[in-house]
């Protein structure tokens, strides 16, 4: 594999992964002092997909593991069957994860039992509640004990890994890399291929953009987010409420039934990472569970209340850029509306300091990799 140079081999398997690692992988692939072998696992496929031409990265392997209705178990098996097989043919020199899924983890074992550094990128999260998200809480940890070089985002995520007794040599802070992927793509301004978005573009409504799919929030707390969409909506008709529906039928048959019908309500298809962020860039106020959302809106001036009781990004709420408000029906509708009304306390979560960095967090990155494989990790 490679050359004579050290070898980053980034493994990933999901949109959210592909996001954070294009821009580490496109600086990479211009290092005078690293070479790189990219590797999938398909953990997600047609969104992966989507994602990796966006960019322009043409992965070197991939294990192509996908299964409908595949199970986290059977995810973590194939990618440690397939890794396991890859490593004994290609070895690289460190293997680079991002975050906290089941691929990450999995990718990061294999690695482990092979002998090999791993880098963790974006390292240091937790929300302190082992269940919650899941699995990605449990996920992280495990990842955490496993790494020789943490690549946090942010000086809280550096304190959480002190406290958890990993030298702080071993630790740099980097900022998000997908604040690097999202102020590339805003600039493509990619077109919308539903033309009812390019119609709300072109309106200049306000628009309330919302995203729901966490496990903890299905069953009666997502049937309540869909109720209190549907007051929302109601009661602000000059109002266009974006819902890009999750294709899990889980996520579908809690939310939509309350919105059907509703004329200022846009129900959409999952949306190609360039689609989302031109419609994130048009967004009003962001209502998401999500927790890459948590990072993207504010920079770019966008208000995020997060439907959760916790999270593992506690910079955006310290910062004043993200609110917690749970999965209330009541909440929800209540702090929307305040929102929508109040001009001074948009403005303050609008203004407020985005924590995650300014674009260069994938040069950071790969310096730190630079020095690392200096010293052969």
């Amino acid at each position: 594999m490679g050359g004579k140079l050290p070898v980053v081999m980034p493994v990933y398997g999901t949109r959210p992964e592909a996001i954070k690692m294009a821009p580490i992988i496109k600086e990479l692939e211009k290092s005078p002092d690293l070479d790189c072998f990219v590797t999938v696992t398909g953990q997600h496929r047609e969104m992966l997909d989507q994602v990796n031409t966006l960019f322009g990265i043409v992965p070197d392997h991939d294990l192509n593991i996908f299964q409908p209705g595949q199970s986290l178990n059977g995810i973590l098996t194939r990618t440690l069957d397939g890794l396991d097989k890859l490593f004994s043919v290609n070895r690289p020199d460190v293997v680079l994860v991002q975050g906290d899924t089941t691929t990450s983890m999995g990718a990061a074992l294999a690695a482990f039992n092979h002998g090999i550094p791993v880098a963790h990128v974006e390292a240091g999260l937790r929300s302190g509640d082992l269940w919650s998200p899941f699995p990605e809480e449990g996920n992280r940890k495990l990842i955490t004990q496993i790494a020789s070089l943490h690549l946090a985002p942010t000086e809280t995520s550096r304190q959480n890994l002190l406290r958890e007794n990993v030298p702080d040599e071993d630790i740099v802070v980097t900022g998000n890399t997908v604040i690097d992927a999202l102020l590339e793509t805003v600039g493509k301004n990619v077109p919308f291929n539903d033309p009812r978005l390019e119609q709300l573009a072109a309106s200049g409504k306000r628009v309330l953009l919302v995203t729901t799919h966490r496990r903890e929030n299905q069953g009666e707390a997502m049937r309540g987010i869909g109720r209190a969409l549907a007051r929302i909506a109601s009661d602000e008709p000059d109002l266009s409420v974006v819902f890009p529906a999750h294709a899990n039928p889980a996520v579908r048959e809690a939310v939509l039934p309350a919105v059907n019908g509703l004329p200022n309500v846009l129900v959409t298809e999952p949306l190609s990472y360039g689609e989302f962020c031109r419609l994130l860039s048009l967004a009003y106020v962001v209502l998401t569970d999500s927790g890459g959302i948590q990072e993207e809106a504010p920079s770019l001036g966008i208000p995020v209340l997060v439907m959760r009781d916790n999270t593992e990004r506690p910079e955006a709420v310290l910062s004043g850029t993200a609110k917690l408000i749970g999965t209330s029906e009541d909440r929800i509708a209540a702090e929307v509306l305040l929102l929508l009304h109040d001009r001074y306390h948009f403005k303050s979560m609008a203004e407020a300091t985005n924590p995650y960095g300014s674009g260069d967090a994938a040069a950071t990155t790969v310096n730190a990799l630079e020095r690392r494989a200096a010293l052969r990790c």
